[in-house]
């Protein structure tokens, strides 16, 4: 007995249409930003590179740290820092008895690098350091950092090229302590978060 196919209801087409253009928006819409920092090397780096294991799918997209802008004052929560309070990064917060790799670093001059692989207008790139007698053992928080950015590098709504170099001064510490690296988004109300773990000796 020869199957009978039914003929699409009007409604089905229009769902059908629907998603059709749907697609199309999507795939012309412009790229979003995204990056990671390179040198001091990320949690999120260290985890692409297998450095780390037991990350979840940040592995996979290092680039991604994709949160709410207006950091300090606003931006992810408290302990949701480095994942940029998105749950899907949350390894990322974990401090794992403060034992992430850290790079030896010394007081004084040090160029921060960047990849990106998406760029988008910029408004700034900024760089937070821990407190003196921050514990490495909890998840950032911003009464762990100082208030302040100790190299803040502005754009003014320019596109930064996919490989970023900012030289600064490394403030004088000793022991563990994390940067972390914001870059603001000049055109949306977003910014990515990256947190690098770091021994002055």
């Amino acid at each position: 007995m020869p199957r009978r196919f039914r003929t699409p209801r009007r409604t089905s087409l229009a769902v059908a249409a629907a998603a059709g253009v749907g697609a199309s928006v999507l795939v012309a819409a412009p790229a979003l930003a995204h990056g990671y920092t390179s040198d001091p090397p990320s949690r999120a780096l260290l985890c692409k590179q297998g450095a780390v294991t037991n990350c979840g799918p940040i592995q996979w997209e290092p680039q991604s740290t994709e949160g709410p802008k207006g950091f300090p004052q606003s931006g992810p929560a408290d302990g949701t820092i480095c994942a940029a309070g998105d749950s899907r990064w949350a390894p990322l917060d974990d401090p794992r008895g403060g034992t992430w790799p850290a790079t030896r670093v010394s007081s004084g001059p040090y160029t921060f690098t960047w990849h990106l692989t998406a760029a988008h207008a910029t408004t700034s790139f900024r760089y937070f350091i821990t407190r003196d007698g921050w514990d490495p053992a909890r998840p950032l928080t911003r009464a762990q950092l100082d208030p302040a950015p100790f190299l803040q590098v502005d754009y003014g709504g320019t596109r930064p090229p996919y490989d970023v170099a900012h030289s600064g001064t490394l403030p004088a510490k000793r022991g563990r302590h994390m940067i972390l690296a914001v870059w603001d988004i000049a055109d949306t109300g977003n910014a990515f978060y990256q947190c690098s773990d770091v021994d002055f000796g």
